[in-house]
């Protein structure tokens, strides 16, 4: 573990390389959290990964002696940090998917986007130019067209509406938490150690919800569970929010956020390569308008 991340940290230098791990890595823990569904209710394995990825950035805090103490003022910011983004944004995202399919969830959660620019206006006074602007509406754009064949007849039930307010809400959430995360970085406050305290404080605000919710914390010890769990502590947690979040902290959360847009399109990559997913007009369209969107909005300077 030391070594691995001796290895990974470094690459975490230009924006570009930040943005590339955040896109490419994300994008492609949908294939592991299939793994986790079954066996285990969401909420506990949403626990079991954060306690994972809060110790193994613990550790790696300590080898490194950077440190850990903070004081309280601080550590009202970490638990805030927790409560957004490693608690309340994954409790909505997977509770959605019980009701709407991934298609549809991909879709609102890409309105991350808008959010993040609404409000980075509202709390930093960010001034928004028109590239941000228009990159971000060809992104969802594109995201819609991409899975427009899979919701195209989708009919709106009371159970797809609320599904889809549990996404909004995950969106929101998550985007409550990128605005955090900058606001604490503009406090000088270390990324590294911010997400250890955040994903601990998160594990246990997921614990009192799954309590609560009284589901039991039974374990899958089968390999694909745990290899899915370890990809996504690791990969998807340490390294991912670790490049996302100081990625967001040079750049600003009203253009890091894109990163959400550009997901599905990893995704649906991965399915053509792996899974035999046609590709069709409707892939390619949405991917050239999600490519284009991007360019614009990380062109335009901060």
């Amino acid at each position: 573990m030391r070594r691995f991340l001796a290895w990974i940290l470094p690459l975490l230098g230009s924006n570009a390389s930040l943005y590339l791990l955040t896109v490419l890595i994300w994008g492609s823990t949908w294939f592991a959290i299939e793994f986790q569904l079954g066996v285990v209710e969401p909420a506990v394995s949403i626990v079991y990964r954060y306690l994972f990825a809060a110790a193994v950035l613990f550790l790696y805090c300590f080898i490194k002696v950077l440190p850990m103490t903070f004081d309280l003022k601080s550590h009202l910011w970490f638990m805030l940090l927790g409560l957004f983004l490693f608690c309340l944004n994954y409790v909505f995202a997977y509770s959605a998917q019980v009701h709407i399919t991934s298609a549809l969830a991909a879709i609102i959660f890409s309105m991350m986007v808008w959010i993040n620019i609404i409000l980075s206006r509202i709390v930093f006074g960010t001034r928004i130019g028109r590239s941000i602007l228009f990159g971000a509406f060809l992104g969802i754009l594109g995201v819609f067209i991409l899975f427009y064949p899979q919701v195209g007849e989708v009919s709106l039930s009371d159970a797809v509406l609320w599904g889809l307010l549990l996404a909004l809400l995950g969106a929101f959430s998550a985007s409550c938490g990128n605005i955090v995360s900058q606001a604490a970085q503009q406090r000088a406050l270390p990324v590294m150690q911010a997400n250890a305290w955040g994903m601990l404080y998160g594990a246990i605000l997921t614990t009192v919800i799954a309590l609560a919710q009284g589901h039991p914390f039974t374990f899958d010890a089968t390999f694909t569970y745990i290899a899915s769990l370890g990809y996504l502590a690791i990969f998807g947690s340490v390294v991912a929010f670790g490049a996302y979040l100081t990625l967001l902290g040079r750049i600003g959360a009203h253009r890091a956020g894109y990163a959400t847009v550009m997901f599905p399109v990893v995704a649906l990559v991965l399915s053509i390569l792996f899974e035999g997913l046609a590709l069709s007009v409707s892939i390619m369209l949405g991917t050239a308008l999600v490519l284009l969107g991007n360019l614009l909005v990380l062109k335009e300077r901060p």
